[in-house]
C-alpha cells in the first residue's frame, strides 16, 4: 500500500511538471529550435519597430508583432538593427528574430564604415562594392549634417555596418549614413553643444580625438585641445597636417609638411580647422562632451599603448626624444 502511494505521488508531481513546462510557452511566440526556412528580409533606413514587428509577423519570421514590439522595447542592443538586408530563418522565437537582426554576419550587401575613416574612404568603398549602382553617382545633393556650417560630409558619415539593397544610388547610401549620424550623435548630447562651442565645432574636435588618440585616453586628448584653445595655443595636431597631405597613418611628421599651406595646418593656424577630419565614433564624441579635468597642454604617444599628458614643455621634450628612439628601434611596427 505504501508503495503504491509513492508511485501515485512520482506520478502526480511528474504530471505537474510537464503541465508547468507546458504553461512557460508563451501563445504568442514560436517555440524554439523548429525555425522555417531562410528568407531575406528587408529593413528601411528609419524603420520604426513597430513596422519592422509587422513586417516580421507578415513574413512569418516571429508570430506577434506586439511580442516583438515588447522585446524590442526591453533590449537596448534593438536599438542598433541596421537598415538593409537581412537573412533570416522564419518560424522562430522574437529573441532569436532580434538576435539575428543584430549579426552583422546576417547582414546582405555589407559594407563597413570604420571609425575614423573619412568620406574619401567612404566613397572608395562605395564604388569598389558591387551593389552599388555605377551609373547613378552623383551625392551633390547629400547634405552634411551641419549643412550652414560646411558642404562637406567629413565628420557626417556614422562609423556602423550597413547593408543595402542592390543598385542603390551613392546618394541614397551616403543619406542612409548621414541619417544614422543624426539619430546617435544626438543621443550623445552633442546638438545641444558644449560650454561656449557650437555642435559643429565640437564634432570637428571629436573628430581630432578620434585620429590623436585611443578609447582609454580620448577624455584626456579633448582636455588638451579645450586647453590648448582656451589659451590662444596652436593645436599643433599631426593628424590635421596628415588630413591635408595626406599622410594618414603615418607615424611621424617632418618639419617641412608643419608648413604646409592648409587651414589644416594647426602648426601654422590658430583654432579649428575648417571641417572634421574623420568620422568620429559615439566614445569620441562622448569624451569630447565630457572630458577629464586637467592641466596638460601636450601629450606623445612615447610607443604604443603609452601615451602621456603633461603641462611642462621640457618634460615632453624629453618625451620626444624617447619616441623618437623608439621609432628608430621599430617599436611602432
Amino acid at each position: 500500500m505504501n508503495l503504491q502511494r509513492k508511485i501515485f505521488l512520482i506520478t502526480f508531481v511528474g504530471m505537474i511538471v510537464v503541465v508547468g513546462f507546458l504553461s512557460l510557452q508563451p501563445r504568442n511566440d514560436f517555440p524554439s529550435g523548429k525555425a522555417g526556412a531562410e528568407i531575406e528580409f528587408l529593413i528601411q533606413d528609419g524603420e520604426l519597430g513597430s513596422s519592422i514587428a509587422t513586417n516580421l509577423e507578415n513574413k512569418g519570421v516571429i508570430k506577434s508583432a506586439a511580442k516583438f514590439v515588447e522585446e524590442f522595447t526591453k533590449d537596448r542592443k534593438a536599438q542598433g538593427i541596421s537598415a538593409g538586408s537581412h537573412s533570416i530563418e522564419t518560424n522562430i522565437p522574437v529573441k532569436t528574430a532580434i538576435a539575428q537582426l543584430l549579426d552583422p554576419k546576417r547582414l546582405n550587401n555589407l559594407l563597413v564604415v570604420k571609425e575614423g575613416s573619412t568620406i574619401s574612404d567612404v566613397l572608395g568603398l562605395l564604388r569598389s562594392n558591387e551593389h552599388i549602382s555605377k551609373t547613378d553617382t552623383s551625392y551633390a545633393s547629400v547634405k552634411s549634417l551641419f549643412p550652414n556650417s560646411t558642404k562637406s560630409l567629413e565628420g557626417s558619415l556614422f562609423p556602423a555596418h550597413y547593408s543595402f539593397e542592390d543598385n542603390i544610388s551613392i546618394a541614397n547610401a551616403l543619406n542612409m549614413m548621414v541619417a544614422k549620424a543624426n539619430t546617435e550623435y544626438e543621443k550623445t548630447g552633442l546638438f545641444v553643444g558644449y560650454k561656449k562651442y557650437k555642435p559643429f565645432e565640437l564634432l570637428t574636435i571629436a573628430s581630432m580625438v578620434q585620429i590623436e588618440g585611443d578609447p582609454a585616453s580620448f577624455a584626456k586628448v579633448a582636455r588638451v585641445i579645450y586647453n590648448r584653445l582656451e589659451i590662444g595655443m596652436p593645436l599643433q595636431l599631426n593628424s590635421t597636417v596628415q588630413y591635408a597631405a595626406n599622410l594618414r597613418g603615418k607615424i611621424t611628421l617632418s618639419n617641412k609638411a608643419t608648413k604646409l599651406n592648409s587651414p589644416y595646418n594647426t602648426y601654422k593656424y590658430l583654432g579649428l580647422p575648417p571641417t572634421p577630419i574623420a568620422n568620429p565614433s559615439l566614445k569620441a564624441i562622448e569624451a569630447t562632451l565630457k572630458p577629464i579635468s586637467g592641466d596638460w597642454l601636450y601629450f606623445i604617444t612615447v610607443a604604443p599603448r603609452d601615451t602621456r599628458f603633461t603641462k611642462d614643455f621640457a618634460e615632453f621634450s624629453d618625451w620626444n626624444t624617447e619616441f623618437n628612439n623608439n621609432v628608430a628601434a621599430g617599436k611602432f611596427k
